[in-house]
């Protein structure tokens, strides 16, 4: 009985060495992943839009093309990730669209452990360092699943204040708002309304990490697609454990700043712009 036993140990021991991983000897490569995500947005032309011809806005559009169509990269691990843009030239003069560049989302980090997000940003050739907290959202988890690409996701919704999204952004509008009274009914001013974005967001179980495109967090699985207001996002590639170790590190350079005193910052000299070329004009 005893030498029965003795093989039975003896030849598990061998297929162990043929088929168990050296742990001994070969260090745990760390979980990693990289995701290719398309944007589009969809061109509001507003009060202009109804005095063009049809060729003119073909022509905007063309023009724009940069800014409403644009490709992201979503590198990440379990805790951190780092979100940022691949550079294309401008479709009409062949460089790249430097005005834009102004006012669009720089290198983005997240760590959703810590919840913590640290965003490069440049604006009129001074760099930034933008530190906050990441936004929390309150995600209603759905019931509908659609498969994309080779992936099974599920539907989350959520209403987002619009600020919260477009941070880095600048539109005379929200100036407007951010500087208006409002009263009530007895002449008492009042907060102003808070805008909000409502988001759909698809994520799937199958890579059970809380990352996703943007701003956009806290699903139990990575965010495969997600629309809001007048954007879309769509993964349309997927690299899990790639050969060549991914840089998922935080931006280090540029003033140190929030996220309000950055809007502060942009509604400050684009006031100081409006009122430099009023006065050239006077």
């Amino acid at each position: 009985m005893k030498s029965v036993l003795f093989k039975s140990l003896a030849i598990f021991g061998l297929i162990s060495l043929f088929f168990l991983p050296d742990v001994n000897f070969s260090p745990v490569q760390e979980f990693q992943g990289q995701a290719i995500y398309s944007y589009k947005a969809k061109m509001e032309l507003g009060r202009w839009g109804a005095r063009m011809s049809e060729a003119q806005k073909k022509q905007m559009q063309a023009r724009l093309q940069n800014r409403l169509e644009k490709t992201y990269v979503l590198n990440f691990n379990k805790t951190e990730s780092v979100f940022d843009e691949e550079e294309k030239l401008d479709a009409i003069s062949g460089a790249t669209d430097s005005w834009g560049k102004n006012f669009s989302q720089g290198e983005q980090y997240k760590n959703v452990k810590d919840v913590a997000l640290v965003q490069s940003q440049e604006f009129y050739g001074k760099q930034f360092l933008v530190k906050d907290s990441l936004q929390k959202i309150d995600w209603k988890m759905g019931k509908e699943s659609k498969q994309i690409g080779q992936y099974m996701c599920f539907k989350a919704t959520a209403s987002i204040p619009t600020k919260e999204l477009t941070w880095y952004t600048f539109s005379w509008s929200d100036l407007r708002r951010a500087t208006e009274t409002v009263k009530d009914s007895t002449g008492v001013a009042k907060e102003p309304e808070v805008a909000m974005t409502d988001v759909e967001a698809w994520y799937t179980p199958q890579i059970p990490v809380s990352h996703g495109p943007s701003e956009y967090w806290g699903l139990p699985g990575l965010i495969l697609e997600i629309s809001a207001g007048n954007t879309v996002m769509l993964c349309s590639k997927i690299v899990l454990n790639p050969k060549d170790k991914l840089d998922i590190e935080a931006p280090n350079k540029g003033k140190e700043i929030t996220k309000n005193e950055y809007q502060a910052t942009i509604q400050k000299k684009m006031l100081e712009m409006r009122n430099n070329r009023g006065r050239r004009r006077s």
